[in-house]
């Protein structure tokens, strides 16, 4: 069996698209163009990179870009202050903190300090916990990004066999109860799970999101299966780097249903989320219809 490759650049293109359009609709319609403001503490060159990348594509959506960059020493003090400011901005509809932070900020502290509503992250406690209880929230970008491939690809999800390899905040934890709330059996593994590769094996859909190069191999992948993987690790090969994923692509592909790649998989869905977590929050700020087919 050869796996069908899902193309998340393809999807993202089309995601994006989706969001283009839903701008243009509330320009004309309701006279509002929504507004999406970066905030970057630093230097960090793939923080940079990142930056440059979401304003591009902000901007090709149609939507407002701001970025604010800050120096390295910057106090939280002044930080929150700035964030406190984006908060009241009508014109501001998703605020993103750059992260990892300089060591002498303190993440929890300054990502609690964005108007949940503006979250366009969703790693806000109060939307962490809308999402835990099953209402209506800001979605973390990576896992909606899933999410919306898994639905592109299957329709329903209801009743499917969902295993998560890896149980962090940003990607893990709310991957499992988005598709929860999509009526999968969902279990969580991790690195302590007993039996890891027999637990994985049960899975309709396996997501990979534990940051290890190649650590699922096909051997561990229910024939027929979706493998979605999460994982961007950098590795040497042949005196060059290049980036792989948490699965070990050449095996899994000969076994599963359907696959992610990496690169150009999950990863361009990402900046594609947070384009229309952005429209959302501007559409429920004006309370308005959300997008069709971008939510979760």
């Amino acid at each position: 069996m050869n796996a069908k490759i899902i193309d998340g650049k393809g999807f993202a293109a089309t995601v994006r698209d989706r969001v283009a359009k839903t701008v243009e609709r509330l320009k004309a319609d309701a006279g509002i163009t929504p507004g999406l403001a970066v905030v970057l503490v630093g230097e960090d060159p793939a923080s940079e990179v990142y930056v440059r990348s979401k304003g591009k594509a902000t901007l090709e959506a149609g939507m407002n870009s701001w970025e604010h960059k800050l120096d390295a020493d910057t106090s939280e003090q002044d930080l929150l202050a700035l964030i406190e400011r984006l908060n009241n901005d009508p014109a501001v509809h998703g605020i993103l903190v750059q992260l990892p932070l300089p060591d002498h900020l303190d993440p929890d502290v300054v990502i609690n300090a964005i108007d949940p509503a503006k979250d366009v992250d969703g790693f806000h406690i109060s939307n962490v916990g809308l999402l835990g209880t099953g209402q209506k929230s800001m979605v973390p970008c990576t896992p909606l990004g899933c999410l919306l491939m898994l639905r592109e690809h299957h329709g329903s999800l209801s009743g499917l066999n969902a295993v998560i390899v890896g149980r962090s905040n940003i990607v893990g934890k709310p991957m499992a109860q988005l598709l929860l709330n999509d009526s999968c059996t969902v279990t969580i593994a991790h690195s302590r799970t007993r039996d890891l590769a027999e637990v994985c094996r049960n899975a309709d859909i396996l997501v990979a999101a534990v940051g290890r190069p190649r650590m699922i191999p096909g051997d561990w992948v229910k024939p027929g299966a979706t493998v979605i993987d999460v994982g961007i690790n950098r590795i040497e090969s042949e005196g060059k780097t290049r980036l792989v994923g948490d699965v070990d692509f050449a095996s899994a592909s000969a076994v599963a249903g359907a696959i992610t790649p990496v690169p150009g998989g999950v990863g361009p869905m990402t900046i594609a989320c947070l384009l229309a977590n952005t429209v959302t929050a501007c559409s429920r700020a004006h309370g308005l219809a959300e997008p069709d087919g971008l939510t979760s």
